[in-house]
């Protein structure tokens, strides 16, 4: 029987188990060790951090130390945690050291959910195109690797092709220049992916992707707080986050979490967005507020974010979307364009537009 031997090797291995909270990626991958030790039974580091949360940090430090005190042969642990705050100028060195990506682009924008079913896709591709309507060049990228629909939404049958410098041009509809995986893949294929090959597609998206100028660009991500939001705040510089919820209180507990995802990586949150807020009868104007009422606006209020608006129940959205025409373009005076126009309106003035 062979003993395991206490090395910096074996100490990486270890520290590999160590999650950063609310993501599936350990921080080693992440580049938190810095300055790793291994001598006499001692293991000492760095653990050179991002996040302004002490919370995040104590708990890191003791899963840290759990992790290599129970390598055999470890006789004490030195970790020495540093917090480097967002805009300080490690965090800007940092920032330059990082491939350069959509540097034509002034204002990214992901919209996110904590939960499938809450329209996410829906508010992500009427926001563009209410954007466009407003003034401003706009693209809009699926990052939705397990289930892209911005290809049926926008009406878009045909495939990007690559130009002559190697990149994939984006398909332009109604104004729009959209990218999508579901342009890449047969419809009925699923997407049976582990996390790196995630991270490898969202990095194309944002590199190899002839956006041009624009001044926004609107990212539709996959729900949930997983490796696609990861990467994407690796990657690049958010201008903000945009929350989509309903007003059920699960779908707001969840939004919750994935609001804590973004302040946890310094990604601003521009507000959160009621989605399905109540429905209007357009023959007698009566309101019926079917899955509550005010619950994103609360959630807001308690997590002092800005509250964006509301976006009430239409069928019309729902059919215009399956129909590839989006209800900002298939019926430009109806009430949920108007509410899209004045989400537009709100997420400009959020980010300075």
């Amino acid at each position: 029987m062979t003993t395991a031997v206490l090395n910096e090797e074996s100490a990486l291995a270890a520290l590999k188990n160590v999650k950063y909270p609310g993501f599936s990626r350990d921080i080693v991958s992440f580049g938190f060790v810095k300055d790793l030790s291994v001598g006499g039974g001692n293991v000492s580091f760095r653990l050179a951090m991002t996040s302004a949360s002490p919370e995040v940090a104590r708990q890191l430090k003791e899963e840290c130390e759990a992790a290599l005190s129970a390598l055999p042969g470890v006789r004490a642990v030195t970790i020495r945690v540093e917090q480097v705050p967002a805009g300080s100028p490690q965090m800007a060195a940092a920032a330059q050291a990082r491939p350069e990506v959509l540097k034509e682009t002034r204002f990214a924008v992901a919209v996110a959910s904590g939960k499938g079913g809450v329209g996410k896709s829906t508010v992500a591709a009427n926001l563009a195109l209410a954007l466009r309507r407003t003034g401003y060049t706009v693209g809009l990228l699926d990052c939705d690797i397990y289930g892209p629909s911005q290809q049926m939404m926008m009406g878009i049958d045909e495939k990007p092709f690559v130009d002559e410098n190697e990149k994939i041009v984006p398909i332009e509809k109604y104004g729009v220049r959209v990218m999508s995986i579901g342009f890449l893949m047969d419809v009925d294929t699923p997407v049976i992916w582990r996390g790196p090959m995630v991270f490898k597609a969202v990095e194309q998206f944002l590199g190899d992707v002839a956006w041009g100028r624009q001044d926004f660009l609107i990212i539709d991500l996959p729900p949930g707080t997983g490796d696609a939001q990861l990467t994407l705040t690796q990657k690049v510089h958010l201008a903000g986050a945009v929350i989509v919820t309903t007003p059920q209180d699960v779908a707001l507990i969840d939004a919750r979490k994935g609001l804590a995802m973004f302040q946890k990586v310094n990604v601003p949150v521009l507000g959160i967005i009621e989605n399905m807020s109540y429905y209007e009868c357009p023959k007698c104007g009566n309101r019926d507020e079917i899955f509550k009422h005010g619950g994103g606006k609360r959630t807001a209020e308690l997590l002092k974010v800005p509250f964006l608006g509301e976006v009430p129940i239409d069928p019309r959205v729902a059919l215009q979307g399956d129909a590839g025409k989006p209800i900002v373009v298939a019926e430009p005076d109806s009430p949920p364009t108007a509410a899209f126009l004045r989400l537009a309106e709100a997420v400009a003035r959020a980010v300075g537009a």
